[in-house]
């Protein structure tokens, strides 16, 4: 039995199911929900436009399955391959829709659990005959008793199932339905059970068997390819692969050997301390295994031979072949039944009259044409599923066509996507990095708009300043000529000093009184050309603090909005001509005090012999100030 027909089985029970009212149809949203599910558990593609042109709301009805069956064959069944999906997962989808409505559910104190009840679903559906409704004959459910028994490692007894057949009509005349026999199997009237953990146990091992065509399974030991130790492992032999694990909760795959055609399996004698040895050889690698004894030696070697004829045969189950057997035997039996009652009826009727004997020869005549016209109609069907068989492989290697077409615009697609992407992560990265680049040019201009505001700041405090050292020099040059003023009057005086001594004798009192005040207001407004000198010196720093600034961040501007490569750097720095900040014509603090000192150093020059002691000392007070002042460059770092 192929995949397609194991398939449509349980694809049957489900859409049943949905058949509520028993008629043979169903409703197309049900039919549309069921379709879906099948994609989604069988690993298909879905297509929402053919489902939706399928099933769409018109006034034809409900759907039978015969209505159902081109859709399902041709969107689904077509499509599916084997390996491509979990099949008890499919099962369990087709048991959990059925089961709500055919099963009426395990009695309390039954043997059986609601998992072992899915599980001889499955093997129902497996060993059930090729025809709807799906029905297992009683020797087919003998023969899953006897094994079901024989994993429990108990005698198998016969008497309640020939008891039930005998009883059950309906069992006898129509076979057995896969809800009879749950039911029977619930209720204790198949098979006799004492532990219901010990029949969950069996039936596992059973379902593993048939359902997952597990030949055998177990712990060896296993000789490594590159450490070349040995280490023991759980095997699981399957007709196309055996399969290791660390342990048998099989959660931790170690590796798999593939089984063909060009596999084989030899005995090899002891060695290294191990005993009972073969190997499966492939045509690149030899496994070698270590067997617990010479029995699990030999059927290890017996069923992976097993294996291998299967894979010779092109088949895929070991239990489907028996099946097969089995129902070959069964009709073999039969004829040769009916044979013997044709043999019997011959020798009755030669004790009768001639024409009975005629009419008997008319009747094997008959029968013999009946016979070759069963055949001819078989040999016609056989002819038939050839033909099928090869517009189906035809219609395959089309549609492999297709796929490896559609797959090579799938990959042109991919790379033209992946380019595109990137693409697309460098536009991404570009962009990010214009970005970046103009937030550094917000962040710059604003370091530069508070180096100018600094800067503006800076050149009003500094022409503040020298207005002010301005007036103090006017001030000073002022106090200087009162002062020269003062001492030629003083000198007059002392030359009238003999002649009116006695009414000039206040004024000669208070002349030097004057003098001093005057020469003590000109040092006072030496220190504070001092102090202004010294604020202007401040202010002319911070000036070039707030120039350096501007200048910086002008070039870290400039280089952001226009990046500048190496070479162009170097030209720029090399034609660049040192400029000054200040407008064409202004004059720079230290020029600007020279030009002031020399106009009062001019108005100074005074003849020494006619100073006194005290215009001496005064006059070298006021010439402390401008060698000071000539000591300090002034306006520079």
């Amino acid at each position: 039995m192929d995949l397609k027909s194991e398939l449509l089985k349980s694809i049957w029970y489900a859409f049943t199911s949905l058949d509520v009212e028993k008629c043979g149809k169903v409703s197309k949203s049900q039919l549309k929900v069921l379709s879906h599910n099948l994609y989604t558990v069988l690993n298909i593609p879905h297509d929402p436009v053919a489902l939706e042109e399928h099933f769409q709301d018109d006034d034809d009805g409900p759907v039978s399955n015969h209505g159902y069956m081109p859709y399902l064959n041709k969107y689904i069944l077509d499509k599916v391959k084997d390996g491509m999906f979990d099949k008890e997962k499919f099962d369990d989808l087709c048991w959990m829709m059925t089961r709500k409505k055919n099963f009426k559910g395990v009695p309390q104190g039954a043997p059986l659990s609601e998992r072992d009840c899915f599980k001889l679903f499955c093997l129902f559906n497996l060993l059930s005959e090729d025809r709807y409704p799906l029905v297992m004959i009683p020797e087919e459910v003998e023969y899953l008793l006897k094994k079901i028994s024989t994993a429990m490692s108990q005698e198998w007894d016969g008497k309640p199932l020939e008891d039930l057949i005998s009883q059950d009509p309906t069992v006898r005349d129509d076979d057995m339905s896969v809800w009879t026999f749950l039911e029977n199997m619930a209720a204790g009237r198949l098979l006799r059970v004492t532990s219901a953990e010990a029949f969950s146990l069996a039936l596992n091992e059973v379902f593993l068997e048939m359902y997952h065509n597990v030949l055998k399974r177990g712990y060896m030991w296993k000789k490594g390819h590159v450490r070349r130790n040995w280490t023991e492992r759980w095997f699981v032999l399957k007709p196309s692969s055996v399969t290791y694990y660390v342990s048998e909760d099989l959660k931790d795959k170690k590796g798999e050997i593939q089984l063909n055609k060009g596999c084989v399996v030899e005995t090899i004698p002891d060695r290294e301390g191990k005993r009972c040895l073969f190997c499966v050889k492939t045509h690149n690698k030899t496994f070698e295994m270590s067997a617990s004894d010479q029995r699990q030696k030999v059927e290890w070697t017996q069923a992976i031979q097993t294996a291998l004829r299967l894979q010779s045969e092109g088949k895929s189950s070991l239990h489907q072949e028996l099946k097969l057997k089995r129902r070959v035997q069964r009709e073999h039996s039969n004829r040769e039944r009916s044979r013997s009652a044709r043999s019997s009826c011959s020798s009755r009727s030669s004790q009768s009259d001639d024409s009975n004997i005629q009419e008997m020869e008319k009747m094997e005549k008959e029968k013999d044409r009946q016979d070759l016209e069963i055949e001819s109609i078989i040999q016609h069907a056989r002819e038939l599923e050839t033909r099928r068989r090869e517009a189906e492989e035809k219609e395959r290697r089309k549609q492999r066509e297709v796929q490896l077409e559609l797959e090579r615009q799938l990959k042109e697609a991919e790379t033209l996507r992946d380019s595109m992407q990137a693409e697309m992560q460098e536009k991404e990265k570009e962009a990010e990095q214009q970005k970046k680049r103009i937030q550094e040019l917000e962040l710059t201009q604003q370091k530069l708009e508070a180096a100018l505001n600094m800067e503006i700041q800076a050149r009003l405090d500094e022409e503040r300043a020298r207005q002010e050292l301005e007036r103090l020099l006017q001030e000073e040059e002022a106090k200087k000529k009162q002062f020269q003023l003062l001492q030629e009057q003083q000198r007059a005086l002392e030359c009238l000093n003999t002649i009116l001594e006695a009414s000039d004798g206040s004024q000669h009192q208070n002349s030097p009184s004057a003098l001093h005040s005057a020469s003590q207001e000109l040092q006072d407004l030496q220190a504070s050309r001092q102090r202004s000198h010294q604020h202007l010196e401040e202010v002319q720093e911070k000036l070039r603090y707030a120039s350096q600034h501007v200048r910086h961040w002008n070039v870290q501007l400039n280089r952001l909005m226009t990046p500048i490569s190496p070479g162009e750097r170097l030209g720029n720095r090399l034609t660049s001509k040192p400029m000054c900040p200040k407008k064409e014509g202004a004059l720079a603090s230290n020029e600007f005090i020279s030009k002031f000192k020399i106009r009062a150093d001019q108005n100074n020059k005074i003849p020494e012999d006619s100073y006194t002691l005290e215009e001496q000392l005064e006059a070298a007070n006021l010439s402390d100030g401008p060698e000071k002042s000539q000591g300090k460059p002034n306006g520079q770092m």
